[in-house]
């Protein structure tokens, strides 16, 4: 966590997060800026994989968590508690489908043991592009390309940072994000802060907001101090967070789930006729 003396977010003054409130967050260098100074305000943060957030969210281990994109749709009456996420408008850089043969031989397809959104992404693009649906395999984490003899491996987050093809026979890669971008000309949503149903969230969407924003004004200064642990330079790792992320929850990036929904239940990943995703508005 970068220190939070760098930013603004405060607690203080009766207007903190219901105590007892437990909020999920991802452990990725994307998160960061969503998250800078949460815990210094008060809020009990657990980091963990997207996909592990999603279970302990649907579990009732966690109140309110930044779950994939994907699972806003399954889940329970789920409600979306911030216009902070974490999104692209083109490529991502973290996001990545690797390729030991041409699309259309692809016959299997192995996903990141941390991924749900990205790994309903990868099998749209390839089903609604190219008409391949491959077998699905999972690649634990604390594997790597090399573990997997799998047509097309993905992986995401910090694992897919800075990545080529590093051999093992790989031909070429796709960031996943700009495939979406260039084929929709919309933005992509990876994640978003959600609750369980019937969960008080009082206090915790204007500070999440809050830490976004504080976050977002301080991308050098977290830059400094993540780049290093995730083998960038600092110039690589503030170019990561300002350049191929964005932050913000608005009308684009609502559309853009709405069509995401649309494909995933088309390939039966996702609930159809699930009601469009909104937004709280926040008053200053």
């Amino acid at each position: 966590m970068v220190d939070a003396r760098h930013d603004n977010v405060s607690g203080q003054g009766g207007n903190g997060p219901r105590p007892g409130l437990h909020v999920g967050a991802v452990q990725y260098l994307n998160t960061k800026p969503l998250v800078h100074g949460l815990s210094a305000a008060g809020v009990d943060v657990r980091y963990d994989l997207p996909s592990r957030l999603a279970d302990q969210l649907a579990a009732g281990r966690l109140d309110v968590a930044l779950i994939p994109t994907i699972e806003v749709f399954r889940g329970d009456g789920y409600r979306v508690v911030s216009d902070a996420c974490i999104a692209c408008r083109g490529p991502v850089m973290s996001v990545t489908l690797f390729f030991r043969t041409a699309v259309q031989r692809v016959t299997t397809l192995a996903v990141d043991e941390g991924s749900r959104t990205s790994a309903a992404l990868a099998r749209i693009l390839l089903a609604e592009r190219f008409g391949v649906r491959p077998r699905i395999e999972i690649l634990p984490i604390g594997n790597g390309l090399r573990d997997s003899r799998a047509d097309a491996v993905l992986l995401i987050g910090d694992r897919a940072l800075g990545r080529g093809t590093e051999g093992g026979g790989f031909q070429f890669a796709w960031d996943l994000g700009d495939e979406w971008c260039r084929w929709t000309g919309l933005p992509f949503v990876f994640a978003v802060w959600a609750a369980r149903r019937g969960v008080d969230t009082t206090g915790l969407e204007r500070l999440l907001a809050t830490a976004r924003n504080a976050g977002r004004a301080n991308l050098a200064a977290i830059a400094a101090a993540e780049a290093a642990r995730h083998g960038l330079t600092v110039a690589q790792c503030h170019s990561y967070l300002a350049d191929n992320l964005h932050y913000d929850l608005g009308p684009r990036e609502l559309e853009a789930m709405a069509v995401f929904q649309r494909h995933a239940a088309r390939l039966g990943l996702a609930p159809a006729g699930v009601p469009r995703p909104s937004v709280p508005v926040h008053v200053p």
